[in-house]
């Protein structure tokens, strides 16, 4: 009985398998292969063995990109979760005005990544809304190029990323804040309690494992931003947007350098494993033990 269960259940993975070994783990030993090559894609490819491996650890651009790449990720993180936890907290509420502004706070998430560039585009510009705003209040001395400027460039893009997912880790918390056991905050109301103690000691504990959840999606996310900097600013001012992902498309096909753009992206790969295993590491996260025992 067991063997033709075990035999069932592997049926029913071969699916979920063939598409992931097609579509993922395919492409993945392709491009490994590719780093050890020189290829411009056309003419016959050389092998070069080590050679694009070494230039990573050792080209400035590429070194910038992953430096440019860590700070668009701690500061995601910085900006995304706190503001995720309060309007996660605040929407877990049933009242209807709060799933009235639910609709149109997620609205973000249904524009596509370029119509979310383009629109922001329009509106960082030199003579976009917010600078037409800064003007109209007296501010004029605080308007500027906020895309055309190497040094608020990164900054104006890292915003724009935060308003486009925010409302995604605002879901997860959302979910989570409404499994939290209402028992909890009774006995912590019947302890004198107020909404602040409550959701210092009840709410923030009880969020972990979600924590942890939407802190990996927020890393490998920002290692993965492509399309909305592709949009928003090509890669400049002066390289200073110029991310990993945007980095190995850069490298890989304009300027046709295919073998080195491969390994580049092995190195996104290793790099967004490497962290998320961290963040597994240190959360404790794989034992997933209930925090609501005992409820």
């Amino acid at each position: 009985m067991s063997v033709r269960r075990d035999w069932r259940a592997s049926l029913l993975l071969m699916p979920a398998m063939l598409f992931f070994t097609v579509f993922a783990l395919g492409p993945l030993i392709a491009a490994l292969c590719l780093s050890f090559l020189q290829w411009n894609g056309i003419t016959p490819p050389q092998w070069s063995g080590l050679e694009n491996w070494g230039r990573a650890f050792t080209d400035p651009a590429t070194l910038d990109s992953i430096k440019l790449t860590l700070l668009v990720i701690a500061l995601s993180w910085l900006i995304q979760t706190p503001a995720s936890i309060l309007l996660g907290a605040f929407l877990a509420g049933y009242q209807r005005y709060r799933a009235l502004l639910g609709v149109f706070y997620f609205l973000p998430l249904l524009f596509s990544a370029v119509a979310v560039g383009l629109i922001w585009q329009a509106i960082l510009s030199p003579q976009g809304a917010l600078n037409s705003l800064l003007r109209a209040a007296g501010a004029d001395a605080i308007t500027q190029p906020w895309l055309g400027s190497s040094s608020t460039a990164i900054y104006a893009v890292i915003i724009v990323i935060a308003w486009q997912f925010i409302p995604l880790h605002t879901l997860l918390y959302q979910a989570a804040v409404r499994q939290i056991p209402q028992q909890f905050y009774e006995a912590a109301r019947i302890d004198g309690a107020g909404k602040i103690r409550q959701f210092v000691s009840v709410t923030l504990p009880q969020l972990k494992y979600t924590l942890i959840t939407s802190s990996i999606l927020i890393v490998n996310g920002s290692i993965t931003y492509f399309d909305i900097v592709f949009v928003l600013t090509g890669g400049g001012p002066e390289g200073s947007t110029r991310i990993l992902p945007l980095h190995m498309y850069i490298t890989a096909f304009q300027e046709t350098q295919i073998g080195y753009g491969s390994a580049i992206a092995i190195l996104m790969v290793v790099l967004g494993l490497a962290l998320s295993l961290v963040l597994l590491r240190i959360s404790g996260f794989s034992r997933m033990e209930s925090q609501a025992e005992g409820a």
